[in-house]
C-alpha cells in the first residue's frame, strides 16, 4: 500500500521558462517563441510552468540578464518547486554554471531541449551519428558543470593543478578524441548517401524534396502521395532521416519524393551543420515542395523560418510549389479573409488536406506536369528484330500511334524520358 501511495505522490517535472526581449522585438514576437518552447519541453515530458519574460536592451555577462531579475527568478523556481529553468535564448557556458549556483537545479538553453529531442527520435545510424556530433560539441565547452565537486575538493595553488581540472582536461582530450571519430564515422555514411543520390541521378527521374516547418504533415503528404508505409506521428521532429519514395503519376509517369527533417525557429546552427547531408536532399531536389499549416496561428513566422533556412542552404532559388495543408482544422466562413490572403500573395499555391485527401488529385496533377517536362515526342520506325524497343516504349512511356508498314516495321509515335530515350534515336523519322 506505501508503494502505491509512493508512486501516486511521484512530482512532475515543471520547467519555467524564460524569453529575452530586446528592443527591436515585439511582445508578440517573444510570446510566439515561448509559446513555440512550451511545446517543445512538453516533448521532453516537462509541464511548462508561466513564462517569465525579460526586457533587456544588451546581454549582461553573469546571467545574460540583470542580477535584481535572476534573483526574483530564483525565488520563483524555489515557490513553484520548478525542477528546470529553461531559456528560450542561448546561454555560455558560464551563464549555465551562474544560473545552476544559484537556483540549485538543472538549466538549459533552447539548443540543449532541441538536442535532448532530437536524441529521442534518432534512430537510423546517420541521425544517431549526426545528434551525438552536435551534443558533444555542445558539451565540451561546459564539461566544468560536470566536476565543480572536484574542484570544490581539491583546491590548486599557483603551480599545480586540482584533481577537477585534471580530469576536465583529460575528459576534453577524450571528447575531442570521440568529436574525431564520429566525423569519420560520418563520413562514410555520407559517402553511402552520395552512392544512393548517383544512382537516382542516373536514373533521371524527376526528384521533388518535401521541406517545411515541423509536424506540419510532411511525412502524412508522402505517405499519401506514394500509398508507401512511413511512420507517420504528431509530434515534432518525427522525421530526422529522409525518406524517398516513388510517386506513380500515371501515362508511365513517376518521381521520386523526398521527405526531410521539419524546421523550426532558432533552429541551432550546431544542428543544421550536423544534419546538413540530410537537409542536402533539399538543395540536390529539382524542386521543392514547401508545405506549410494553414491551421497554425503562427503561419506567417514558420514561412519566414522555413524560406530563412532554405536560403542558409542555397536551395531558396529552386523551383518552389506551395503547398497548404490541414485545410480540414479551419472554419471556411470564419477565415475566408486569410483565404483571401493567401490565395493574393500565392496564387499558384494548393490547398489540401492529407486527411481527408481533399486537393490531393490537383497536386498529383501538378507533379505529373512536372514529370512529363522532361518527356520527349518521338517518331520512329522499328524493325521486326526490334520489337523488345516497342515494349519498352509502352512500358515506359506514353504511345499515342501504333501502326505496321508493308516490310513489317513498326511505326511508333510516343513520348519517353531521358533514361531511355537514347535507345530510340537510330530508328527516328
Amino acid at each position: 500500500m506505501i508503494d502505491i501511495v509512493e508512486e501516486s505522490s511521484k512530482k512532475t517535472e515543471r520547467a519555467i521558462l524564460v524569453g529575452i526581449r530586446t528592443p527591436d522585438e515585439t511582445e508578440a514576437e517573444v510570446n510566439e517563441h515561448l509559446e513555440e518552447l512550451a511545446e517543445l519541453v512538453r516533448n521532453l515530458n516537462f509541464v511548462p510552468l508561466e513564462p517569465v519574460v525579460v526586457n533587456l536592451r544588451s546581454p549582461m555577462p553573469q546571467y545574460c540578464i540583470g542580477t535584481g531579475k535572476a534573483e526574483e527568478i530564483a525565488r520563483m523556481i524555489q515557490e513553484n518547486e520548478a525542477d528546470c529553468l529553461v531559456f528560450d535564448n542561448p546561454l555560455s557556458p558560464s551563464q549555465q554554471r551562474n544560473w545552476e549556483r544559484l537556483t540549485h537545479c538543472c538549466v538549459i538553453d533552447r539548443e540543449e531541449v532541441i538536442l535532448d529531442i532530437f536524441g529521442e527520435r534518432a534512430s537510423t545510424r546517420e541521425a544517431v551519428l549526426q545528434v551525438e556530433l552536435a551534443r558533444t560539441r555542445y558539451s565540451l565547452p561546459r564539461l566544468t558543470r560536470a566536476w565543480t565537486h572536484l574542484s570544490r575538493q581539491h583546491g590548486g595553488g599557483a603551480t599545480t593543478r586540482g584533481e577537477g581540472e585534471a580530469q576536465i582536461e583529460t575528459d576534453r582530450r577524450l571528447l575531442r578524441r570521440h568529436i574525431g571519430q564520429l566525423e569519420e564515422e560520418l563520413k562514410m555514411v555520407r559517402k553511402q548517401r552520395q552512392t544512393q543520390r548517383k544512382s537516382r541521378e542516373r536514373n533521371l527521374i524527376p526528384h521533388g524534396a518535401i521541406v517545411g516547418y515541423t509536424n506540419v504533415g510532411k511525412s502524412s503528404l508522402l505517405q499519401k502521395l506514394s500509398g508507401a508505409e512511413i511512420m507517420v506521428k504528431d509530434q515534432l521532429f518525427a522525421t530526422l532521416d529522409p525518406t524517398t519514395r516513388r510517386v506513380p503519376l500515371g501515362d508511365n509517369l513517376e518521381m521520386l519524393l523526398t521527405d526531410t527533417v521539419g524546421f523550426v525557429r532558432k533552429l541551432p546552427h550546431s544542428l543544421v551543420e550536423a544534419f546538413k547531408s540530410t537537409l542536402e536532399e533539399a538543395v540536390l531536389a529539382d524542386f521543392l515542395l514547401l508545405i506549410l499549416d494553414i491551421s497554425s496561428s503562427q503561419l506567417d513566422a514558420e514561412w519566414e523560418t522555413t524560406l530563412s533556412v532554405l536560403k542558409e542552404l542555397g536551395a531558396d532559388e529552386k523551383k518552389i510549389i506551395i503547398v497548404f495543408n490541414k485545410m480540414d482544422l479551419i472554419d471556411r466562413d470564419r477565415d475566408k479573409v486569410l483565404l483571401a490572403r493567401l490565395n493574393g500573395l500565392f496564387p499558384q499555391a494548393f490547398y489540401i488536406s492529407t486527411q481527408t485527401g481533399e486537393g490531393i488529385d490537383a497536386l498529383k496533377a501538378r507533379l505529373t506536369t512536372i514529370a512529363a517536362e522532361n518527356f520527349q515526342l518521338l517518331r520512329v520506325k522499328l524493325p521486326p528484330d526490334r520489337y523488345d524497343l516497342a515494349a519498352l516504349a509502352h512500358a515506359s512511356g506514353r504511345v499515342y500511334e501504333e501502326s505496321y508498314t508493308e516490310q513489317g516495321e513498326l511505326e511508333l509515335v510516343f513520348t519517353i524520358g531521358p533514361m531511355h530515350r537514347h535507345k530510340f534515336l537510330e530508328y527516328s523519322i
